[in-house]
């Protein structure tokens, strides 16, 4: 099958893939339970291996977004919302004066690695830019932010945190602190590298679109001077990312490289000539790169060099989607791992999806059109094949490469069938 070809829709697989969706979403609620004092959402069945008790960060915004595609669908609005709110509330519960939230919350406590707190300089990642999106989709679905609105000071504190503890200084960037818990597990661009040196093109395109979403919340609030305070913030990001993200060589967006040895005027060796950039772009070719086009600060040109970047057989264009590294980078394995997941190259469904958004938001409706029937593809054959969905893919044949009963982000097939059959789509904010 060649890498290029395009599949047509198959109507029998995606009711499939609907039917599944909406007889499975309940597997994923949980009660409250230990220190988790409000009900909630995991990534999986309950009789699956991972993933079956633990509340995780940006996982339980996309189930969201998938659910509310469920509510839509079956015109039951409402249906999960106090599973989904309590998943914030939660993580409020364990956020710490200083605005420090935590990536995974167990029924017994929180998953850390290092110490994120004060005590330690803020020096580990913690949850990722998502509170306000998440919050902000919630409330567009019910029509209201009274839920949240008492908490909107605790999320100024955790978006405060992000902006003076985990922003470079020189360049604006966001960075992570350690390649713990990043979400896209063993991106090259962080895994493995020094603390604090990977300026990600994926943590920023979250961080902006975050601060526009607490923007939202505030001016919703009554709060409007600063909301646009917020929006400034966000728009200030968008142009150090431009400015040190963007390579105008490759016609793309790359992580970059921010450790760099401080300059030195009294080091006779470098100061005739000192250098003049505070970043160095990592060219590692990930599927993360077109993130900007869902986050939308990409202009209209960039995005069409990207799109013809997307299209490329010999790096990330394949059967079944979007390689969530290019084949052409030396790190490229389709290999079965856990902890870390195998983000070097393998479909995920949110990698996926997030591109087709990307696609769809700068106006090149068939390729984001193929992509989502890629990705009907691949988990209509999965259902009818094994009864289930795995966590990731072989890009080339669609097999599954591990953990059966993973639900999570993969229920955003439902969102992609409902523009596909160009029903009202839910998307995140």
């Amino acid at each position: 099958m060649a890498t290029n070809e395009r599949h047509p829709m198959h109507d029998h697989l995606a009711q499939r893939i609907v039917d599944y969706i909406h007889t499975s979403s309940d597997q994923m609620m949980r009660p409250p339970t230990g220190i988790l004092r409000h009900p909630y959402t995991v990534p999986a069945t309950a009789d699956s291996a991972y993933y079956s008790s633990t509340l995780w960060d940006w996982d339980s915004w996309f189930i969201s977004v998938a659910l509310g595609q469920v509510e839509a669908d079956i015109d039951e609005r409402g249906r999960f919302r106090e599973y989904e709110e309590g998943v914030i509330l939660n993580f409020l519960d364990h956020t710490d004066e200083d605005g420090v939230m935590p990536i995974l919350l167990t029924p017994d406590g929180p998953m850390i690695h290092g110490d994120p707190s004060r005590a330690a300089g803020f020096s580990e990642n913690m949850h990722k830019p998502i509170v306000a999106q998440h919050s902000a989709l919630l409330s567009q679905r019910s029509g209201s932010i009274a839920w949240v609105t008492d908490h909107l000071d605790a999320i100024e504190t955790y978006l405060r945190r992000y902006l003076e503890s985990h922003v470079d200084e020189a360049t604006g960037l966001a960075y992570w602190q350690s390649d713990f818990a990043i979400g896209v597990d063993n991106d090259p661009s962080v895994f493995y590298r020094p603390a604090k040196s990977t300026a990600s093109i994926y943590l920023n395109s979250l961080l902006y679109r975050e601060l526009l979403a607490f923007g939202y919340l505030l001016e919703e609030a009554g709060r409007v001077k600063e909301a646009n305070v917020w929006r400034g913030y966000a728009q200030d990001l968008a142009d150090a990312v431009n400015l040190h993200c963007w390579d105008e060589r490759d016609g793309t967006y790359y992580s970059v490289d921010l450790n760099l040895r401080p300059i030195d005027p009294e080091d006779w060796l470098h100061r005739g000539a000192p250098r003049t950039w505070n970043s160095l772009l990592l060219r590692i070719d990930s599927w993360s790169s077109f993130m900007p086009m869902w986050a939308g600060f990409a202009s209209q040109e960039q995005a069409e060099r990207m799109r013809q970047r997307y299209l490329e057989p010999r790096t990330f264009f394949a059967n079944y989607g979007v390689r969530t590294l290019s084949r052409l980078e030396k790190q490229y394995n389709l290999r079965a791992s856990n902890n870390p997941s195998n983000w070097l190259g393998p479909i995920w469904g949110v990698s996926n999806y997030l591109v087709f958004r990307g696609l769809q938001k700068y106006g090149f409706e068939a390729e984001a059109t193929e992509l989502a029937e890629k990705t009907v593809l691949l988990f209509g054959r999965d259902l009818e094949r094994t009864g289930s969905m795995h966590e990731f893919y072989n890009p080339d044949n669609g097999e599954p490469i591990m953990t059966k009963g993973f639900q999570n982000w993969n229920f955003l097939a439902l969102n992609m069938i409902a523009h596909l059959r160009g029903e009202t789509a839910i998307t995140e904010f």
